[in-house]
């Protein structure tokens, strides 16, 4: 895949925050705004990861970079953020929140800790960042945009990462209802439903060594192959930029077809041979 979709500088002149943005998806989509021309902020809760990305993308792109360490479960950080991003750069144009936590357990195996920390990490953060941020765009009468980083199973459900799944869930709704509520303020949010894109940190909670050896991503998916994070990046570049002016409380999945295979009755059949629907093809036919 060749550079953006976008062209050269479409993000000139703007600020962008990602929390959890000295990683993975985060840090993919951090790199793809600079490339635009965007100043950019990351936040997460290990300092030396911040610093390492923020000089190793600065170095990459020429961009600005800011990272600030914040734990966005808390609503004190979260406003030190937003301070720290405004003294440096004036405002903040976009937030994408994408910090989140992640791992697979049968739900009975759970403690309540382990639920409320992801609960709280992808949920409350969530809302500790576009509450700071919303506010103030509001309180400024200026605009801004939100894009929230949800996953294909939010809509319904799945078992084994029930704490995600309560938790961006809620981040939909939230998306949903601040969509409509909110576009008197000309604030928009959208949300990104991510299927598989291979991350070296989330990727190796969600289907370790021991799992993926017994379950084929791959085979799920109608496209018959995982996500290239450039993908991702240009469909978040868009949602941020002004050519979606007109585009607000949208939940967009790319996932390569799995979620909508996943959602049909009989898709399953696909494996049935070419044989098999030839025998069941002249069993149905008329006869004369």
């Amino acid at each position: 895949m060749s550079g953006p979709m976008l062209p050269a500088g479409a993000f000139s002149g703007r600020t962008i925050l990602v929390t959890g943005g000295g990683t993975g998806l985060g840090r993919s989509m951090g790199s793809a705004f600079l490339e635009l021309g965007a100043k950019l902020v990351i936040c997460g809760r290990r300092a030396d990861v911040l610093e390492q990305a923020a000089a190793e993308m600065t170095a990459a792109t020429g961009g600005e970079v800011l990272p600030v360490r914040c734990d966005v479960r808390d609503p004190a950080e979260v406003e030190a953020l937003l301070a720290a991003a405004t003294g440096r750069f004036g405002r903040v144009h976009g937030v994408v929140n994408n910090a989140a936590g992640n791992f697979i357990c049968p739900t009975e195996r759970l403690s309540a800790n382990a639920f409320h920390t992801v609960v709280d990490i992808v949920l409350k953060g969530t809302v500790n960042c576009t509450l700071a941020f919303g506010k103030r765009w509001i309180a400024e009468k200026t605009p801004g945009v939100f894009l929230n980083i949800g996953a294909t199973y939010a809509p319904t459900g799945t078992g084994y990462v029930v704490p995600s799944s309560v938790a961006k869930a809620g981040v939909l709704n939230l998306t949903r209802s601040l969509a409509s509520e909110w576009g008197k303020y000309e604030i928009r949010l959208n949300a990104i439903l991510p299927g598989p894109f291979p991350t070296e940190g989330a990727w190796s909670r969600i289907l370790p060594p021991e799992v993926i050896d017994a379950y084929d991503v791959e085979e799920r998916i109608p496209a018959g192959r995982v996500g290239e994070h450039r993908e991702l990046c240009d469909l978040a570049a868009y949602l941020l930029s002004d050519y979606a002016a007109y585009v607000t409380g949208a939940c967009v999945a790319i996932d390569g077809g799995e979620s909508a295979r996943s959602a049909g009755t009989f898709n399953y059949l696909e494996g049935i041979p070419p044989e098999t629907w030839d025998a069941l093809q002249a069993r149905t036919k008329p006869r004369k």
